[in-house]
């Protein structure tokens, strides 16, 4: 029934708490893993401060190692991608061309004015995924 889980990631801390719960689920159904990181794009793609320092491609690549590194850990299978866009559109797009039975995401990622500016990212892929979504709070 879920052979196909979605993992999208930022790499942050917060985002962390939804990799574990995405590969054990995996695990648990024997599901193969797709991480997949946004590099957004457009007036609202500014990173913030602290992550200027490195190529924006380096640190999406960087988030699925951590999925990676995870699945690898649990014996997952697992496929990586990069894309730019508007997060949840890339999201619900590259879930309908791989046949993600589920999607597992974070709740939190970014904060401040990119939050107020963007919404959730994990609200909209909700309200418009046509695939049941697993949404995982930040561990404390």
């Amino acid at each position: 029934m879920y052979e196909t889980l979605l993992i999208p990631t930022d790499g942050s801390e917060e985002s962390r708490a939804a990799i574990d719960h995405g590969i054990a689920l995996a695990e648990r159904l024997e599901a193969t893993v797709h991480a997949l990181s946004i590099v957004p794009e457009g007036p609202h793609g500014a990173m913030k401060r602290d992550e200027l320092r490195a190529e924006p491609q380096e640190e999406a690549r960087e988030a699925n190692r951590l999925v990676e590194s995870a699945a690898e850990d649990g014996g997952v299978d697992v496929t990586s991608e990069v894309r730019e866009g508007v997060p949840q559109e890339a999201i619900l797009e590259y879930a309908g061309e791989i046949g993600a039975d589920m999607i597992v995401l974070g709740t939190v990622g970014r904060t401040g004015l990119d939050h107020v500016l963007l919404g959730s990212v994990a609200e909209e892929i909700v309200r418009n995924s046509s695939v049941p979504v697993v949404t995982v709070q930040p561990a404390e």
